[in-house]
């Protein structure tokens, strides 16, 4: 999920509370995941901008058993499918994983916090993870990363999308260095929080978790989407405003 518009969200707003992200999460999510899906299906942001950045990350997953951890109301899942993956998934909205077994019935999804263990998956039990735009909504960050590089197998990797820091600081002031939740209000009425890192912590959470940072992406939308919304395609091809998107592999060495 994200606050921009991104793997389901709508334009945001900064409203400047602070808080506990995953407090009451799933029921917040649940109030809107119809229109959530309805709006990223093929939504600028989703079908043009973070999905084919996190699917190009990803290669070939032919054969491959992937975990999509949040993974929302199913639009990453149902094109890994597509491509050959055998896919399982877990999100924290009881009504994002109905409609993700409705759009994906070959795929296992699970109603669950990330902040909570993946006990029902074994040691170096997946080949791919993705966590596309969901980690900024995630209390304790390195837990979860460290839970994700578990059941992770040792040839395997992480991709990891977020919204862009700087385009977060830009939106939101305050210092950069500063760590801290930033409540939205989504396009649509929608309360949303999520967590505000720098660049800095973001790599650290991953090093502390036993990932080497493979690859590290600022995307830019595709071109021939820049009719859909001209203005939005314009300020992306030229500022850090939108998101970034890493491949993160197990370091061999821990």
């Amino acid at each position: 999920h994200a606050g921009v518009e991104g793997r389901g969200g709508l334009g945001c707003c900064r409203s400047g509370e602070t808080g506990v992200v995953g407090e009451g999460a799933g029921a917040q999510y649940d109030g809107f995941a119809d229109g959530f899906l309805e709006h990223a299906r093929d939504g600028f942001y989703n079908a043009h901008y973070d999905r084919p950045a996190c699917l190009g990350l990803l290669g070939d997953v032919r054969g491959r058993r992937v975990l999509d951890a949040g993974c929302g109301p199913g639009l990453y899942a149902e094109e890994l499918v597509a491509r050959g993956a055998d896919v399982v998934g877990v999100d924290n909205s009881p009504r994002m994983i109905e409609l993700c077994r409705e759009r994906v019935p070959s795929g296992d999804f699970r109603v669950q916090d990330l902040d909570d263990e993946l006990g029902w998956l074994a040691d170096e039990s997946v080949d791919l993870v993705l966590c596309a735009l969901a980690i900024e909504h995630v209390d304790d960050r390195p837990a979860v990363l460290r839970e994700l590089r578990r059941v992770l197998r040792a040839d395997g990797a992480l991709v990891l999308s977020r919204v862009h820091p700087t385009g977060d600081w830009l939106r939101n002031g305050g210092s950069y260095f500063d760590a801290r939740v930033i409540d939205e209000v989504w396009s649509k009425g929608w309360h949303v929080r999520h967590h505000f890192a720098p660049l800095e912590q973001t790599c650290e959470e991953l090093h502390g978790a036993g990932f080497l940072i493979e690859r590290l992406l600022e995307p830019r939308p595709r071109p021939e989407a820049a009719h859909l919304n001209p203005g939005s395609y314009e300020r992306l091809v030229r500022e850090p405003v939108g998101f970034l998107a890493i491949r993160a592999v197990p370091d061999p060495r821990r």
